[in-house]
C-alpha cells in the first residue's frame, strides 16, 4: 500500500514538473516571438531608411572624371552607405523605359545631366541629417542641384516612431505579464511540495539545504522551457522564410542569437528567482497554515 502511494506521489510530482516546464516554455515562446518581431521591425525601419535616395545632379560643364572623384570622396563619408553614378546615357535609357519612347531622337539631343544617387545610413536618414548633408554638397561647384522626397521622409519617420512606441509599450506590458505567469506556475508546483519542505525543516534541515534542490530544479526547468521555446521559434522562422522569402533581407543571425540567449537568461532567472521566493514563503509558514 505504501509503495502504491509512493508511486502515485512520484507520478503526480512528475506530471506537475512536466506541466511547469511546458508552461514556462509557452510563456518564453511568446517573449521570443515578441523579440523576433522587434528585430524584424527594427531591421525593416533600417532597410526603409537606407533606401531613401538623394539625387545629386551635376553641372553641365562637369567632367566625368571629376564626378567619379567626387563619388569616391562621398563613399568615404561616414554618413553615406553607398553611391551610384548615373551617366547622361544611362539616365536617358532609364527615362526612355519609363516614357516608352525615344525622346532623345525626338529632341535631337540628350537634355539630361549626369548625376549621383546617394543612399545614407539609417541614423542620418531624417530631414535634419539630409538637410545638413545637402548643404555641404551644394558648396561643391560640380553640384547643380540635390533632390529628395522630403514629405516621404517626414511621413516615414513619423510612422516608424509611432509603430516603435506601440511595439515597445506592448513589449513592456507583455514582459510583466509573462513574469507573473511564470511566477504563478512555479508557485503552484512548489505548493504541491509544501509538506515535504516543512518536514525537512522540522527534522533540522537548514533553509539553505532545503532551498538548494528546489533552486536547481527551478533553474533546470527554466533552461528546459527556454530550449523548447527556442526550438519552436527556429521552426517558426523556417516556415516563415519558406512562405515569405523576402524576409531574408530583414534577418540577422547575430540578432537572432541575442534573442535566443535572452530567452535562456530570462527563463533561468525568472524560474530560479520565482522558486526562491516560493520556497521561502513555505519555509516561513506555520504548520497549521499549510492546510489553508
Amino acid at each position: 500500500m505504501e509503495e502504491f502511494e509512493a508511486s502515485e506521489s512520484a507520478k503526480k510530482t512528475k506530471t506537475i514538473y512536466i506541466s511547469t516546464v511546458f508552461g514556462i516554455a509557452m510563456v518564453l515562446l511568446m517573449i521570443g516571438l515578441l523579440g523576433l518581431i522587434l528585430v524584424h521591425a527594427n531591421n525593416l525601419s533600417r532597410y526603409v531608411k537606407e533606401n531613401i535616395v538623394l539625387n545629386i545632379f551635376m553641372d553641365d560643364s562637369a567632367h566625368e572624371t571629376d564626378v567619379l572623384q567626387l563619388q569616391k570622396q562621398l563613399d568615404g563619408n561616414p554618413m553615406v552607405k553607398q553611391t551610384q553614378y548615373v551617366s547622361k546615357e544611362l539616365a536617358a535609357r532609364n527615362l526612355q523605359k519609363d516614357l516608352g519612347e525615344d525622346f532623345v531622337k525626338f529632341l535631337g539631343y540628350n537634355p539630361l545631366s549626369q548625376s549621383l544617387d546617394i543612399y545614407l545610413k539609417a541614423d542620418y536618414a531624417n530631414n535634419a541629417g539630409i538637410d545638413k548633408f545637402k548643404a555641404e554638397l551644394l558648396k561643391n561647384p560640380l553640384v547643380k542641384e540635390v533632390k529628395y522626397q522630403q514629405s516621404l521622409v517626414d511621413q516615414m519617420n513619423s510612422n516608424l516612431t509611432s509603430i516603435s512606441l506601440v511595439i515597445l509599450t506592448f513589449a513592456g506590458i507583455f514582459v510583466i505579464l509573462s513574469v507573473a505567469l511564470i511566477n504563478n506556475t512555479i508557485r503552484l508546483a512548489i505548493y504541491s511540495q509544501r509538506f515535504l519542505i516543512k518536514s525537512m525543516q522540522l527534522v533540522g534541515a537548514t533553509k539553505g539545504f532545503i532551498r538548494k534542490p528546489f533552486m536547481l530544479y527551478g533553474i533546470w526547468h527554466g533552461l528546459l522551457g527556454a530550449l523548447i521555446s527556442i526550438v519552436i521559434l527556429v521552426l517558426t522562422l523556417y516556415i516563415a522564410n519558406k512562405q515569405i522569402p523576402d524576409l531574408i533581407i530583414l534577418q540577422s543571425y547575430t540578432e537572432f542569437g541575442i534573442v535566443f540567449l535572452g530567452v535562456i537568461v530570462i527563463g533561468i532567472f525568472i524560474a530560479g528567482f520565482s522558486t526562491f521566493l516560493a520556497v521561502n514563503r513555505f519555509l516561513r509558514l506555520k504548520i497549521y497554515d499549510l492546510y489553508r
